[in-house]
């Protein structure tokens, strides 16, 4: 998986090609110290004065580097889908392997930190189904109208505690064939080596 980043992004992180290796290695660590504990004004003022930049180029490069890095740590970008993903950025050698260092030493502390301050979201436990059929009406008296029953089972996790949930969905079989056809359409293509250089080369 590749990440697409926006515009906006990609001017955030262009300031990390105005400052050497070592800084963008402090913006690393500072990126993950906001995560943990919110952001700090001055330490934006004391960074912006060291490189004789303004305040708010440095907030954006921090943030940029943040959403860089929580993203990637949230999806589980591997090695090489994160060096494709800040090819498109223009960086050279040396800051991309600087950035998937970054990347490779924080992932598991960042999913760590992410998972404490995001709510728990449900997952997947079972799926039972029905096909019920409506062979006649007061109005109809000869019909056949399939109806395809479904009740979701999620769980959902907090601390030491569970607790569970269903979602009940109805749908006809022509319908839910052309959920499941175009699902299996969408996850083929985006396997395939055309849609991989589509996004790597999205500017």
């Amino acid at each position: 998986m590749l990440l697409v980043l926006t515009e906006d992004h990609k001017e955030h992180l262009s300031f990390l090609q105005k400052v050497d290796a070592s800084v963008v290695a402090e913006f690393g660590h500072i990126a993950l110290e906001f995560l943990r504990k919110g952001t700090s004004p001055k330490i934006y003022e004391g960074a912006a004065r060291k490189l004789s930049v303004p305040v708010e180029m440095v907030q954006c490069g921090v943030e940029g580097l943040m959403f860089l890095m929580t993203e990637s740590s949230k999806h589980k970008i591997s090695e090489v889908d994160f060096m494709d993903s800040v090819l498109v950025l223009g960086f050279g050698e040396e800051l991309n392997q600087t950035l998937l260092q970054l990347y490779l030493q924080h992932h598991t502390q960042i999913r760590s930190t992410l998972s404490q301050l995001l709510p728990p979201q449900p997952t997947y436990h079972n799926l039972e189904w029905r096909l019920d059929v409506q062979l006649a009406s007061r109005s109809v008296r000869q019909q056949v109208i399939p109806i395809v029953s479904m009740r979701l089972l999620l769980k959902q996790s907090c601390d030491s505690s569970s607790s569970s949930s269903s979602r009940v969905l109805q749908t006809d079989p022509s319908t839910l064939l052309y959920l499941i056809s175009t699902l299996e359409t969408a996850l083929a293509a985006m396997k395939s080596s055309h849609s991989r250089r589509i996004l790597r080369n999205i500017k």
